[in-house]
């Protein structure tokens, strides 16, 4: 991980987040869209990341996704990970945080979110660990306190999931499962 605030403020910060934000194209996922002939829009996931998540949600660390389009492909992923938790087709992710906060409580500073581009920072500017990927738009890392090693579609939100519950000192317990 890269710090962008100093690592002892990011950690405190991450030691209090219950909820864990995601935007879609270019964190879930690489970025690419592939389009069929017939209209449909095919995207690849990593299950790297749907580990991650697992993990976090049997870790207390809810998690959710804001995503500017809507799929079909995104909603049964999220299904697949038991993500509830979802606002897709949103321009406006403000408006997306806020609705999905009046159902889902949760205090600003205790969220976490990982974007990539010029709509996220809708969201960054105001929760409480705000966290880019490396091919992120510029304005994203300058926004960010963190950044991942790995790029988005390629393990980013597993970076996070593992980030997180180190500094929760929940990383040990995740892993004695599979030990």
């Amino acid at each position: 991980m890269k710090y962008y605030d100093t690592a002892d403020e990011v950690l405190q910060r991450a030691a209090t987040i219950s909820l864990l934000l995601l935007d879609v194209d270019g964190v879930l996922t690489n970025g690419q869209l592939y389009y069929g002939e017939h209209g449909e829009v095919m995207k690849a996931f990593n299950t790297l990341d749907g580990q991650g998540i697992k993990l976090l949600q049997q870790n207390g660390i809810r998690v959710g996704i804001i995503s500017g389009r809507k799929s079909a492909a995104l909603s049964l992923r999220a299904a697949a990970l038991g993500i509830t938790l979802i606002a897709q087709g949103r321009e406006d992710k403000a408006v997306a945080l806020d609705e999905l906060l009046q159902d889902h409580p949760c205090p600003l500073d205790r969220i976490a979110y990982i974007g990539d581009d010029l709509p996220d920072l809708l969201v960054m500017r105001h929760i409480g660990l705000p966290i880019a990927v490396p091919n992120a738009h510029d304005s994203v890392h300058h926004c960010a306190a963190l950044c991942t090693t790995r790029a988005g579609g390629d393990g980013a939100v597993r970076d996070v999931a593992d980030f997180l519950l180190r500094a929760q000192g929940k990383y040990e317990d995740a892993l004695r499962a599979f030990l």
